[in-house]
């Protein structure tokens, strides 16, 4: 269950720092792209996608609320395909992107990712959220581990807490959970108002829960990728994404994954929404069930 969230948490490593920095200038798409191109965020989130649309239908069978017929988890499976998709991401992602970076922190950013350092960082990035499902599953739950020592623990425990990982990945669980219940009410010609706001405060209720249960998994994600890296390397990343420059960049580099996966949770929901109005109206019997009454998945990553 933890895979579509955590398949980009090697994304997330690096730039899941949740505190926003306000930045005074943007830059260009064509420099925002350069980023987005040397941080590999599309192969990452592009990852995360293939198993998406199993993801929202098994969220949705859990809804003993509303009690969606297979008819309709099957619009929900369609939906999600429709709606997780790269091309649906990268518009809005590069946008955020561009908007909250500077030319600063561009030129800092940029001279760490092409550095030896960054290079290894985003390949073993790429290489672990293409692994398959199975073999992620193992690594979250602590089937599959890395050697480490005491002080190495104590350097990734530095790392997830410093970049604040777990926070910012729930965060966009609770967005794209948000979004998709917005979604699928614009899609049926509801209350749009309502049907956020209740949105917001199941997410929120369920925030406390969620972090508790993904912090280690993450930890251990991160310790899985970075098993080549030395300690001085994994101190020498450390660094930087506890330095002016590395805070302001994980800071656009998320508001860029929340625009994006926003977006596409908002396109499953309204593709959700016409479906289930659809199946209303070709079965008068049949009732229009609204999103469930939960802001994002619960994932368990003990299994």
């Amino acid at each position: 269950m933890l895979r579509s969230a955590l398949m980009f948490a090697g994304v997330l490593s690096l730039s899941a720092c949740a505190s926003a920095h306000a930045l005074q200038s943007s830059v260009d798409i064509e420099t925002a792209s350069k980023i987005y191109q040397e941080a590999a965020m599309r192969e990452q989130v592009r990852a995360s996608l293939g198993t998406m649309p199993a993801h929202m239908r098994q969220l949705f069978s859990a809804d003993n609320v509303a009690q969606l017929s297979d008819e309709q988890l099957n619009a929900v499976t369609e939906a999600a395909k429709r709606g997780f998709r790269i091309d649906v991401f990268e518009a809005p992602a590069l946008n955020a992107l561009a908007a909250n970076l500077d030319d600063a922190t561009v030129k800092k950013a940029e001279a760490f990712l092409e550095s030896d350092l960054g290079r290894r960082m985003v390949a073993a990035d790429v290489a672990t959220s293409v692994l398959e499902e199975p073999v992620i599953d193992k690594i979250m739950n602590g089937e599959l581990i890395a050697p480490s020592t005491p002080q190495r623990d104590a350097l990734f425990d530095k790392l997830e807490h410093a970049a604040r990982s777990t926070e910012s990945t729930v965060q966009i669980f609770l967005s794209m959970g948000q979004a998709v219940a917005i979604g699928t009410a614009v899609g049926a010609g509801r209350d749009t108002a309502s049907i956020a706001d209740s949105a917001r405060k199941s997410g929120e209720s369920s925030r406390i829960n969620l972090e508790k249960n993904m912090r280690e998994p993450l930890r251990r994600y991160l310790a899985y990728s970075y098993r080549d890296m030395t300690d001085a390397d994994l101190k020498h990343l450390l660094s930087f994404l506890e330095s002016m420059t590395g805070k302001r960049y994980v800071a656009a580099y998320i508001a860029s994954l929340g625009a994006g996966f926003d977006a596409m949770g908002r396109r499953c929901g309204e593709q959700l929404g016409e479906s289930l109005r659809e199946l209303a109206q070709a079965q008068a019997d049949m009732p229009v069930a609204g999103p469930p009454p939960i802001a994002a998945p619960s994932p368990d990553p003990v299994k």
